[in-house]
């Protein structure tokens, strides 16, 4: 006989069946099928106002939807707070706009979670964000604030500080796109290391190069549906659909 832990750890990493959400009287995701295997690393794209953040947030639940299920890890999504807490402990997110706390230092930031939410000894806390700092490339800048750091530099200090919380999967909104230029690659070099090591990964992202390097599947979205996904390979050199042909044209162009 099966046990649910095995499972869980058997299927898939996350499973999202007929997903609807509204805004008012606005539909912003419609019947939306995701199945995501563990390990697999999986970029979605699209326009603005497609649903690509609004679908990843729902997996952690800062987004409620309305209609569909969500199973993370083998948990199903419910109201229960103690079921999104269980669900939220296999969930890393990365944001846009690193959501670092401005008065507490980078390993402050880093022990936060570990101390209040896993219930860790300050020392233990310490030991790992100073792992993951240095496995970011940023444990000498542990005693300084994020406004002393760079955008890319305070964008891997959140990395860092979503695993600290040894999460079984990586949700990424955006990560790069308030970043200069310059600071883009630094952020993109530690998501390509974390792939490698197989680590599951849902990324929003208009970063094509990185999603033909590293992504299994590329998903792109338009109106709140999934209009087509397919291997990088078939993705960009012989998209199906219409729409996407437009976009991947547009956003190759530039």
């Amino acid at each position: 006989m099966t046990t649910p832990a095995a499972s869980a750890s058997n299927g898939p990493m996350i499973e999202i069946q007929r997903l609807n959400k509204w805004y008012g009287d606005f539909h912003v995701l419609r019947d939306i099928d995701l199945t995501v295997a563990r390990g697999e690393r999986i970029v979605i794209c699209g326009p603005s106002g497609s649903g690509k953040s609004t679908l990843i947030r729902c997996v952690n639940h800062l987004e409620e939807h309305q209609q569909g299920e969500i199973v993370v890890n083998g948990i199903a999504m419910t109201q229960d707070v103690k079921r999104i807490e269980q669900i939220r402990r296999h969930v890393g997110m990365v944001f846009q706009h690193f959501n670092l706390f401005p008065h507490l230092s980078v390993l402050e930031n880093c022990c936060l979670s570990q101390v209040w939410v896993q219930k860790k000894p300050r020392a233990e806390a310490e030991a790992t964000a100073m792992e993951y700092l240095e496995r970011v490339q940023i444990a000498n800048q542990a005693y300084k604030y994020p406004g002393q750091l760079s955008g890319g530099q305070q964008q891997r200090v959140a990395i860092a500080r979503a695993l600290c919380m040894r999460p079984d999967v990586m949700l990424f909104d955006e990560p790069t796109s308030a970043l200069d230029p310059e600071m883009i690659k630094e952020v993109l070099d530690v998501m390509v290391e974390l792939a490698h090591e197989g680590m599951t990964m849902l990324c929003v992202t208009h970063e094509m190069g990185f999603a033909k390097t590293v992504a299994d599947r590329v998903i792109f979205m338009d109106q709140g549906q999934i209009i087509e996904e397919a291997p990088p390979e078939s993705f960009f050199n012989n998209p199906r659909s219409e729409r996407t042909q437009l976009f991947l044209s547009q956003i190759l162009g530039h």
